[in-house]
């Protein structure tokens, strides 16, 4: 049974989330207008959003560093390069089994584990499913960040390109060692080292 803070925590997440997708839409409907009288509205409409928006990440920092098994996880998760305080906020709040539970578990329980499409002799694509979003869309986004950049996750995704891997198989696979990594991390109290 989640705690209070817990469920807080959870609440503030979800509304961040909300608060993307209307300023995703918004954004979106600014692009489609030309009356001059509807972008300003649009425009005060997305000011007051990102405002909100800011004020929420503000307090979702505040609700995770005063919380001191919060605040070691996020210290934990944000030694891995490509692993900012978002991507750990999003992790701590979305995925609080991530340090107690093996690989295979935590990777099907975030929706990156590889089902088979079998049936008698047929054998079919493996393919992800089901899962959080929320905590693949954060891996995904980290493993992004470590392939524009040419961090150490950025080698595993090149070395899987170059052997003829598909890339949207390679990010995959990537997010799957990555959430992996962060898994043994928590697990075991002990942050990123460089090998």
């Amino acid at each position: 049974i989640a705690s209070e803070d817990a469920l807080l925590l959870g609440e503030l997440m979800a509304r961040r989330r909300q608060l993307i997708e209307m300023i995703t839409a918004e954004q979106n409907r600014r692009s489609r207008l030309t009356s001059r009288l509807l972008l300003k509205a649009i425009d005060r409409h997305l000011a007051l959003l990102k405002q909100h928006l800011a004020e929420l990440d503000e307090e979702i920092g505040t609700t995770i560093r005063g919380t001191p098994v919060w605040r070691a996880k996020e210290d934990l998760l944000i030694s891995v390069p490509s692993i900012g305080p978002r991507i750990a906020r999003t992790l701590i709040a979305e995925l609080p089994e991530l340090g107690t539970l093996d690989r295979r578990k935590i990777a099907s329980l975030a929706g990156v584990a590889p089902f088979n499409r079998d049936s008698g002799m047929f054998r079919g694509r493996r393919a992800i499913a089901g899962g959080r979003t929320a905590v693949r869309n954060a891996l995904y986004m980290g493993i992004l960040v470590a392939i524009r950049r040419n961090l150490p996750m950025a080698q595993v995704y090149h070395r899987m390109r170059q052997a003829g891997k598909p890339a949207k198989v390679a990010i995959v696979a990537c997010m799957r060692k990555l959430l992996t990594i962060l898994n043994a991390i928590l697990r075991d109290q002990k942050p990123w080292k460089a090998t």
